[in-house]
């Protein structure tokens, strides 16, 4: 359990007002956004296509900014520092490197899904279609073991933070928390969760920004860039960093760092490839957005745990022997491991103003990215196992109301599963090394069953267990034999973690090739999985003919009636004379995308080589320690990077949205007018 930064930073009702206030008054702004939705533009929240897929028709600033949001934790936050704190400014790097490349593949996978299964609801879906109901069910636990996991995390990051700043009891922020983010998530849907997830976004980059201005021009213990730089030099020589160029936290020659991003990129495959949140906001974008969207999701994301950390991590690095620092001598290893180091530099910089504003952070942080682990793990609830084992008959009507229970349900789930870990000591540093053995066996099979067509059912299966297996084998081993023996201490170590997330991750890619090479599938063809969700193909052929026969009416000189009756028919009937048109506009629509494969796959792998090797390679290799001035140079550029994100994630989807906005807005005025008009009549009367 947490230990408080102090009573007498902000009171438990500061805490119980954040975690309850806040969430309700974002769940009474859900319920206006969507009476406007439903009462003025075309996309109804009452329909399970639009709870669960926003319709398929989300712009990239949105998609972007929701990725933002997704991705940003409360381990984001915390954990960045903590590493930063570990193992100085390469830390914060390595955190932010090792997490971003996973975003850029998703690029490349958002594409194929809208090319092999352009109506599916879940990337579950699609190993339905390919591989039958053994799989698929298998798939779907190691799809709902992700979301409990990431889930529980955001749970336990934000309930410490919570506990240490206000001495709220951690499991009341457990159950209350998720609380006000269930409500609008009911109330909205898909769609409101990238609305909140909007307003989340920027409020975290504002906050942000506000905490780097402060440290690095205002804050009298800090001393500007260069009394940071002496701090943290200083720091090097009373506490320096082992596995680092001269135990200096101003290098990325770090042994320790390079580890952890290794088991970042590792474990963060599992958390993204397997995550439905991440593969439904490529089922809700625009088909031919799709790739910008998570190309700019990976390149804003990838300043917030980077600028972030190279404030408040080494903020915290830099006054741990400061008088005013809440934990004298600095954290201890249940402190490190609770994610406090940020909170402790926030307070000693800020004091109750800064606590109050990193609660607000993290706050947002861990709803945002819980709106987005509720609708996702509702969709695998309600169409992989509620429509798919239990009633594939399911109507509209049915399948909208098991999503909102499904919503609630898993509220309940995510809280009692964070309190089990608060209750057996398990705590956020030691759940986030581990997570990816557990799963990322089965990455490899599920990136397989979207991109190979020679995939097995036998070698899908057979990856994801065998790479479960191989995961715990060499995480217990590794364990076993450097420490002697097995404890929740030594099997959170950083090695353990290293060989279970390498051993899982590596042996599910070669089992799966290995099993598939033996004996290929020769006879699939992705007509299959193109066959997901007849329901909402009908309805967008519809919607089609509608459109044709509106434009047609709109262009002759059909009377009124004459125009309902072609619309009518059109509804209805989908003649033989157009689907020879149809079928050239997907053969159109399919080249499109195929183009825009290859330019998500080599955009991907190119920026995904800068981040991992062309930036910190060179500077590992040449065991580089920065001097002054590029110290300040590397700041800047984090923060100009942070400015560019808030761009794509602030501006961005305003721009986008100005159409929807402006017909909300003469919808208002056309009713307000009326209204009068009537009031009006009224009084004459």
């Amino acid at each position: 359990m947490a230990t408080t930064v102090g009573s007498e930073v902000l009171t438990q009702g500061t805490g119980y007002g954040v975690v309850l206030g806040i969430g309700f008054v974002f769940a009474v702004i859900m319920m206006g956004l969507s009476s406007l939705q439903n009462r003025y533009t075309s996309y109804k929240i009452t329909t399970s296509e639009e709870f669960n897929t926003a319709s398929r028709s989300v712009k990239p600033g949105l998609i972007a900014s929701g990725i933002v949001s997704a991705w940003t934790w409360a381990a984001t936050l915390l954990q960045s520092s903590t590493v930063t704190y570990e193992y100085g400014l390469s830390g914060g790097y390595y955190y932010a490197a090792g997490a971003t490349i996973q975003i850029f593949m998703m690029a490349v996978l958002s594409v194929r899904v809208k090319m092999i299964a352009p109506y599916c609801h879940t990337y579950l879906e699609i190993v339905q279609a390919r591989y039958g109901s053994r799989a698929h069910m298998i798939f779907v636990i190691f799809g709902l073991v992700v979301n409990i996991i990431v889930s529980s995390m955001l749970l336990l990051g934000g309930s410490a933070v919570v506990n240490a700043f206000t001495g709220m009891n951690i499991y009341a922020a457990n159950f209350l928390i998720p609380l006000g983010v269930c409500i609008y998530v009911i109330l909205g849907g898909l769609r409101a969760t990238f609305l909140c997830d909007y307003s989340h976004t920027l409020i975290l980059m504002i906050l942000i920004l506000y905490f780097f201005f402060y440290t690095y021009s205002q804050a009298e213990l800090i001393g500007g860039f260069d009394g940071m730089y002496r701090l943290l030099q200083q720091a090097s020589v009373e506490r320096p960093v082992a596995g680092n160029q001269d135990g200096s936290y101003l290098t990325l020659k770090s042994n320790y760092g390079l580890v952890f991003m290794i088991i970042q990129i590792t474990g963060g495959f599992g958390t993204v490839m397997l995550d439905q949140g991440y593969w439904q906001r490529a089922i809700a974008s625009e088909a031919k957005t799709a790739v910008r969207a998570y190309l700019m999701g990976g390149i804003a994301w990838f300043a917030v745990p980077l600028t972030f950390s190279t404030i408040m991590g080494l903020a915290a690095v830099a006054l741990a022997t400061n008088p005013t620092f809440p934990y004298p001598g600095g954290l201890t290893t249940a402190e490190i491991g609770a994610g406090l180091a940020a909170p402790a530099g926030v307070v000693t910089l800020l004091g109750s103003g800064g606590a109050a504003a990193m609660l607000i952070l993290l706050f947002m942080a861990v709803t945002s990215a819980a709106s987005s682990e509720m609708i996702a793990t509702s969709s695998i609830l309600t169409f992989d196992l509620y429509q798919i084992h239990f009633n594939p008959d399911a109507s509209p009507e049915s399948l909208i109301r098991v999503s909102h229970v499904m919503v609630g349900v898993w509220a309940i789930i995510m809280s009692c599963v964070a309190s089990l870990w608060n209750g057996i000591g398990i705590n956020l540093n030691w759940l986030f090394l581990f997570s990816g053995t557990l799963f990322t066996g089965a990455v490899g099979p599920i990136i397989f069953s979207v991109i190979w067509r020679k995939q097995t059912c036998a070698a899908a299966i057979g990856g994801a267990l065998g790479g479960l297996v191989v995961g715990i084998a060499a995480w217990l081993s590794v364990a076993k034999t450097y420490y002697g023996e097995l404890t929740i201490a030594t099997t959170g170590e950083m090695y353990p973690n290293l060989a279970g997330n390498m051993g899982a991750c590596c042996s599910g890619f070669l089992i799966s090739i290995i099993i598939t090479l033996i004996k290929p599938d020769n006879e699939f063809d992705w007509e299959e999985t193109k066959k997901i969700n007849p329901r909402a193909r009908e309805m967008e052929k519809q919607r089609a003919a509608l459109d044709k026969a509106e434009a047609a009416s709109q262009d002759g000189d059909d009377t009124p009636a004459d125009s309902e009756k072609q619309k009518s028919e059109a509804a209805t009937h989908t003649s033989s004379e157009e689907e020879g048109p149809a079928r050239v506009e997907n053969l159109e629509n399919y080249e499109s995308l195929k183009k825009s494969l290859k330019v998500a796959t080599w955009a991907s792998f190119t920026m995904s080589f800068i981040v991992l090797f062309l930036i910190p390679i060179p500077m590992f290799l040449s065991h580089y320690v920065f001097s002054l001035t590029f110290f300040k140079a590397w700041v800047i550029i984090c923060v100009i990077w942070l400015f560019v994100a808030a761009c794509i994630t602030s501006v961005l989807p305003l721009w986008e949205s100005r159409a929807a906005m402006a017909d909300i807005f003469r919808g208002l005025v056309r009713d307000s007018f009326r209204r009068g008009s009537q009031s009006k009549q009224v009084s004459r009367v």
